[in-house]
């Protein structure tokens, strides 16, 4: 990490401190906040780099960042994808057609040394993974961070260790190796209880636990109607030419403008599908069959698709480095 990091970084810590997605009064607000965001932790951080899953959230934020970029004049951050061998292969598809539309360099953080072992052994997810084979580095993870005892683990995402070596740990030596001090997610404060406490700029300074870096957090004040808003009235006019420019909604695949395919939007189509939230190949769910932003968005959870949420990790996950 940088000399002197955190002291060069001016930012208030506390901005956020008891607000919710209703300070914010109309999609208008939440977007210049965003954007006020994004423009100050372009500014303060010498190295910052974007989290991006293909989600709708960081694509949202991806698209506050190249925007800010452009308009004042910044070099585009990397952006930080945790390949954690359990994608949809149309998810990695629609990240690799998008960094090449938009020009993005990525960078891929991958816990190499399980993916090793999965490629020698052939491993499905599920499989049965030694402690006794991983890597000095990993072994020290799951016994004295994670203090798991027993000799195997499942190659599953959605689990305590699982989620640890190929995410978590994945992040922290991708942050490490590339001197990022500015994290830029995509979290809401509405998504989980674990994220409720959230500030706009949000310090991760332990070097025992995680490579010192602030989280920078743009779309806090966002929900999920408000980020599906501004992708059909803001993100996706703007950047497809044949969209109509007063923004439009559609109702499936086949219903989109005239001239318009769906390789043109910088929408995953698991959205399109009925996911309402992407997680791992193996352990999320379709929420219904209508697209994301037409089901019952306030009367039904969000994450409700996915396995790690229903095992209540995300608190302890999040003590150690994950978003």
């Amino acid at each position: 990490m940088r000399d002197g990091f955190p002291d060069y970084v001016d930012v208030d810590y506390t901005d956020g401190e008891g607000e919710s997605p209703a300070t914010y009064p109309d999609i208008e607000a939440k977007i210049q906040k965003g954007i006020e965001v994004v423009k100050q932790g372009l500014s303060e951080y010498e190295n910052p780099a974007v989290m991006w899953t293909g989600g709708k959230d960081s694509t949202l934020t991806l698209y506050l960042v190249r925007e800010v970029a452009r308009e004042l004049g910044y070099d585009m951050p990397p952006a930080v994808f945790i390949d954690h061998f359990q994608h949809f292969d149309d998810l990695l598809d629609f990240v690799d057609h998008w960094a090449a539309v938009w020009d993005l360099d990525v960078i891929y953080a991958r816990n190499e040394n399980i993916g090793d072992i999965v490629a020698e052994r052939d491993l499905e997810p599920g499989d049965e993974i030694s402690v006794s084979e991983l890597s000095e580095h990993n072994q020290h993870h799951v016994r004295e961070i994670l203090e798991y005892e027993d000799d195997t683990f499942p190659f599953l995402l959605d689990t305590y260790v699982g989620n640890h070596l190929l995410k978590t740990v994945a992040l922290n030596d991708a942050l490490e190796a590339h001197d990022i001090d500015g994290v830029i997610s995509g979290v809401r404060w509405d998504e989980q209880e674990a994220r409720a406490e959230e500030t706009f700029f949000s310090p991760r300074h332990d070097p025992d636990i995680y490579p010192p870096h602030d989280r920078i957090q743009p779309i806090l004040q966002f929900d999920e109607a408000d980020v599906w808003e501004a992708f059909w009235n803001f993100v996706v006019p703007e950047t497809v030419s044949a969209f109509p420019e007063d923004g439009y909604v559609p109702q499936a695949f086949d219903d989109l403008p005239e001239g318009v395919t769906r390789e043109d939007i910088p929408v995953s189509p698991k959205y399109f599908e009925g996911f309402r939230s992407l997680g791992s190949q193996v352990s999320t769910e379709k929420s219904d069959q209508e697209p994301a932003w037409l089901q019952d968005l306030e009367g039904t959870t969000e994450r409700a698709g996915r396995a790690q949420d229903k095992e209540d990790l995300m608190e302890r996950l999040r003590d150690l480095g994950y978003m």
